[in-house]
């Protein structure tokens, strides 16, 4: 996961706006399992690490740009005994693609990951450091609920 100190100075940057983070940032070491689509945990959704790999296969896909997470905003730093405490919370993946919305509903397989399916994103509108977009490829979003 992202180290709480490069999170706080990636927020530095805009008030009312989370970093976009790599697949990475927000899955290598994440054991909270309903960080993302928690309506869903425990009814279907297939756990953090399946979910991390089948989004890695969707990355290195040769029409895929890149692959994010946009954070809710039920993303917080707490103390918890006097130390601060990132809590991530993903509300949707960010797909910068130049396939269909139904192609890549295909490929991730949105009912696998008991998705509602793939929108057009507006990340670029509420997401910081949103990567460039490639001629003839546009954002697409899984989402949940």
């Amino acid at each position: 996961m992202i180290e709480l100190n490069v999170f706080k100075q990636r927020l530095g940057e805009k008030e009312d706006a989370f970093p976009l983070l790599t697949l990475d940032e927000f899955f290598n070491g994440n054991l909270e399992e309903d960080s993302i689509a928690p309506n869903q945990w425990g009814y279907g959704r297939p756990p953090l690490a399946e979910l991390w790999g089948a989004l890695r296969r969707v990355a290195g896909m040769p029409e895929v740009a890149w692959v994010g997470v946009a954070l809710h905003c039920d993303t917080a730093i707490t103390k918890e005994g006097g130390t601060e405490v990132l809590h991530l919370v993903g509300d949707t993946i960010v797909v910068c693609t130049a396939m269909a919305a139904d192609e890549l509903e295909a490929a991730v397989n949105c009912e696998w990951l008991c998705s509602d399916g793939v929108i057009p994103s507006e990340a670029e509108r509420y997401c910081l450091r949103l990567p460039p977009v490639p001629p003839g490829y546009r954002c697409l979003e899984i989402v949940w609920d």
